[in-house]
């Protein structure tokens, strides 16, 4: 069965349409099953009917124009029950109904599998047999399996119209694709799908005859792609903040001589090799080594590599580049977006991205963020080659792409970017208001920073301090570990910046989704792996040069605190301790007057939860990690599109979580705080109040939305809600609740992003 599985996925792929890949699923799922009939019924979104699309044994003059209502017959019952139905004697059943002019009376078996893609039902493949017969596990299996594989097939279809199910049927419409949220945000455009016109695995294996020739032929294309490169990083430089238009170093390094470009020299004169074969050797053998690792951020480094790849060889090739006219603002569609692409496009067009592969870490998400261009990242089974010239909705806020969109659809989303324009102006005014309800209550407003443009921003929207700074950013920029020096400039930077705000800086955190080209950690499950305090506890030589660079940028300013992630337990918080001050004592004997800063926890582990009265004894503050956090208690990888909708900070698992340690740290008499994306969102904000967080930290433009949420609601009001919220043992019953609650109180944009479809 395996072996015919594989050669029904091969036939359909190779398909040219696709009604000729359902006539293959019939005709190839009959013989593999020795049955007499095989069919596909598909759902018809505008009609909301199952329609017999394609069949082997049955009428094929019925195709597209016969149907069952979603509730009518075996076909129905199955769809309706979303799994497979196997009878040896379907007219007995009583929800049997046959179609007229199928001629499907005859048959008396009947097994149906519903074919699902993202919890949707799209149709019901069939087979059926005149004599009585029960079909095995293992035929079920069968069948349930090659509906699995066709559900991906139809959804990719459905997005161009290129499944009608009634031959008078419009295109289908709203299709929705499902990533991750790169960048926040919702754009509507045009969707324009950029690509290399080279292909290094097309590239034949020959050898050259004049070797001095061609290594000089190399070198200057060599030379012309660092050229294009350093233009693109001189238009992203009037963009961005330096920090982030670092990110192209990253490229013009691995066109070094002494790097890649050494490694393709040294093929072509000791193997002889013209300098297109060479090129693609050495460039597919550096993406294969990525892509096998398990590591994201290195797993971004094989794109950039492969993109230098294919731009030199379309040099090597002489090929024209492909020019791209930018009338309109445009989506820009790529299988692998880089960060040269979008330099290619003016920043007044730009209004959106979409890839195919990549993560929220990698450099053009990073770029994006930065640019503010709503993102979406990692869309599985985005049918790319058919997306060109489409209208597009990107909503970056929940890692969703619209194809096809209904006008009603398209225009919610124009009408919430008009609002948010006109909110977010109104926003403006709040700057500089201090964030405390209508009794006077305070509750301040940090931002996470890591990057300079996150600092202009920061002080722009009223951040009132930094509750967490990534201090991994300068780390994951580099090409290996920054000096103690290096660090103590950018700390000192982003120090008085904010002075005299208080500024908490995390100590290195790598590992899981985060880990340093130089220092690749590869596990089997890197989240609950080495990472975090871990991975510097077990390398003190890191973290003390990191505990001096921070201590030394302090000096004369006195407003760091520090932050330990990933602590577990106590034994790990100790040892922190012990390091900080021995090179805090490091310092002094070497004459330099800086004061102890406050030490913190981040509570990002379960466990860390339950000991927060023994932490407590020995910390300064706390602050609670709800990413991490929301991710551990629930066993739920946020970045997995296959479960991430399970991923909610107001599970109550969470939401009680956070009380407890609210509570714990109340008790202790010492500060704590909240951050990530929890702390962001206006609504859990109202409940963190009312918890006895002293204050949230979060990304610069959500600090306006929130403040504006505070600022409208009385301290007991939040505390009733909060009361009714722990009593509830259901998220949806919670996210309910607090929409009736908090309505009148706000307006649609700060209350929350426009709702996915």
């Amino acid at each position: 069965m395996l072996e015919t599985l594989r050669h029904i996925v091969q036939e359909v792929s190779a398909a040219e349409d696709v009604q000729s890949a359902l006539d293959v699923i019939v005709s190839r799922v009959k013989e593999a099953m020795k049955t007499e009939v095989c069919s596909v019924y598909l759902r018809d979104k505008n009609s909301d009917r199952l329609v017999f699309m394609a069949t082997d044994g049955l009428n094929k003059q019925a195709e597209g124009r016969l149907s069952l209502a979603k509730d009518q017959g075996l076909v129905g019952l199955v769809a309706k029950r979303e799994e497979p139905i196997n009878l040896d004697h379907a007219s007995d059943h009583p929800a049997y109904k046959y179609l007229p002019d199928t001629g499907e009376e005859a048959f008396e078996s009947f097994m149906g599998s519903p074919i699902i893609h993202h919890r949707e039902v799209l149709g019901v493949l069939v087979v059926q047999q005149s004599k009585s017969r029960k079909f095995d596990e293992l035929e079920e299996s069968f069948l349930v399996t090659i509906a699995a594989q066709l559900a991906g097939v139809i959804a990719a279809a459905q997005v161009t119209g290129a499944i009608q199910p009634f031959k008078h049927a419009s295109f289908q419409k709203n299709i929705q694709f499902k990533g991750s949220a790169g960048a926040p945000g919702v754009s509507v455009a045009t969707g324009v799908v950029i690509h290399h016109a080279s292909d290094l695995q097309a590239v034949p294996d020959k050898s050259c005859e004049n070797i001095e020739e061609e290594v000089d032929f190399f070198r200057d294309c060599l030379e012309q792609v660092r050229q294009d490169i350093a233009r693109l990083q001189e238009k992203f430089v009037k963009r961005i903040a330096k920090q982030e238009a670092a990110l192209f170093n990253v490229y013009l390094q691995m066109l070094d001589d002494s790097a890649i470009g050494d490694e393709i020299i040294k093929k072509i004169v000791e193997d002889r090799r013209c300098a297109q074969s060479a090129l693609a050797d050495v460039i597919m053998s550096h993406v294969r080594n990525f892509e096998l690792m398990d590591d994201a951020y290195l797993r971004e480094r094989a794109v950039d590599v492969k993109d230098m790849g294919l731009r030199i060889l379309a040099y090597l090739q002489e090929a024209e580049p492909t020019k791209h006219e930018y009338d309109e603002p445009v989506i820009l569609i790529g299988e692998e977006l880089t960060a040269s692409m979008l330099g290619e496009v003016p920043r007044d067009k730009l209004v959106g991205l979409v890839s195919v592969k990549g993560s929220n870490n990698s450099h053009v998400a990073i770029l994006a963020r930065s640019m503010n261009i709503p993102t979406v990242m990692g869309v599985e089974g985005l049918p790319i080659h058919k997306l060109n010239g489409l209208p597009l909705i990107v909503d970056g806020y929940h890692g969703h792409v619209i194809a096809n969109a209904s006008d009603n659809i398209r225009q919610r989303y124009l009408d919430f970017q008009e609002e948010e324009k006109l909110v977010n102006k109104g926003l403006e005014l709040l700057r500089d208001l201090p964030c405390e309800t209508l009794d006077k209550y305070r509750l301040p407003l940090l931002v996470n920073t890591g990057l300079m443009t996150d600092v202009m921003r920061s002080l722009e929207q009223g951040a009132e301090g930094v509750g967490l700074f990534r201090s991994e950013i300068p780390f994951l920029l580099n090409d290996g570990f920054p000096s103690e020096e290096e660090q103590r400039d950018i700390y000192r930077t982003h120090l008085e910046v904010f002075y005299p705000r208080p500024v908490t800086m995390r100590s290195l955190d790598i590992g899981g989704d985060k880990s340093l080209p130089y220092f690749p950690i590869k596990e089997e499950n890197p989240f609950l792996g080495w990472r975090g305090i871990r991975v510097t506890l077990d390398h003190p030589e890191i973290f003390l040069v990191q505990i001096r660079a921070m201590l030394k940028a302090n000096e004369g300013l006195g407003n760091l605190q520090i932050l330990l992630p990933m602590i577990s337990g106590v034994g790990e918080l100790e040892e922190s301790l012990e390091l900080i001050h021995r090179a805090h004592n490091e310092l002094l004997l070497d004459g330099l007057e800086t004061p102890l800063p406050k030490i913190g926890v981040m509570i990002e582990v379960p466990s860390a939860v339950y000991q927060m009265r023994d932490l407590a004894k020995r910390a300064d503050f706390f602050s609670v990690g709800s990413n991490d956090l929301t991710q551990y208690l629930l066993a739920v990888d946020r970045n997995n599109s296959r479960v991430s909708r399970l991923y909610s900070h107001y599970h109550p698992a969470v939401l009680r979580a956070c009380y407890i340690v609210a509570q714990e740290a109340k008790k202790a008499g010492k500060p704590v705080s909240i951050c990530g994306e929890a702390a962001g969102d206006p609504i859990a904000a109202v409940l963190f109040l009312a918890m006895g967080f002293d204050a949230l930290s979060m990304g610069a433009a959500n600090i306006p939305r929130v403040k504006s949420m505070i600022r409208f609601i009385e301290y007991p009001h939040a505390k009733k809600i909060l009361n009714a919220v722990l009593s509830l043992d259901n998220t949806q019953d919670i996210e309910d609740y607090l929409h009736r609650n908090l309505h009148d109180i706000s307006i649609t944009p700060v209350l929350k992003p426009i709702s996915p479809m």
